[in-house]
């Protein structure tokens, strides 16, 4: 393919897109990878989670990078498996809560369709539970979670196209706004 080729602006659920057919991004518990696999089974498509790949490729639990081997570990595992995934073509991608702190990530983001699922603190709480399995919610949840979407929050609606707000909304009404917001 030509450097020259239009990059997304193929309908969503043609074969002639280059990379992702939306990448969805949020803080934890916003519903990215519920939404996704709903969006992709409606369009045919794979769905494809960057946290997951980080855990196929490391041999185990996020949650255990982050304890054999430490936050930055997890985040160079994160970046590496962010950039793979945005050269594949006709997926539906969900990111980890905190992919958009990395500024090359944001950047090659940009010209990407990337919705951010939004969320307030009480029903991200309420979706993640206790954070046995998300280490950077360790302790008060409540907490920890608001200083998270309060650092992460410019960051979203920097790399997004859209933003849809999940609050009391089922996933298909959600993935429904957002099939109707990408054609």
């Amino acid at each position: 393919m030509s450097d020259t080729a239009p990059a997304a602006d193929a309908a969503p659920g043609g074969s002639s897109s280059r990379g992702p057919v939306v990448v969805l991004v949020g803080p934890p518990g916003s519903g990215k990878s519920t939404v996704a696999e709903l969006i992709a089974a409606k369009l045919g498509k794979a769905h494809r989670d960057t946290d997951a790949d980080v855990e196929n490729t490391a041999g185990k639990p996020i949650s255990d990078i982050f304890v054999d081997s430490g936050e930055p570990a997890f985040r160079a595992m994160e970046r590496a498996a962010i950039a793979a995934a945005l050269t594949a073509d006709d997926v539906v991608l969900s990111l980890g809560g905190g992919a958009i702190l990395d500024a090359d990530t944001r950047a090659d983001l940009a010209g990407h369709n990337v919705v951010f699922l939004d969320v307030s603190v009480g029903e991200a709480a309420k979706r993640v539970g206790l954070g046995v399995a998300r280490p950077l919610l360790l302790g008060n949840v409540r907490t920890q979670l608001k200083n998270l979407m309060d650092a992460r929050r410019p960051l979203y609606a920097e790399v997004a196209k859209h933003t849809v707000s999940t609050d009391g909304r089922a996933p298909e009404e959600i993935a429904a706004e957002i099939l109707e917001h990408l054609g």
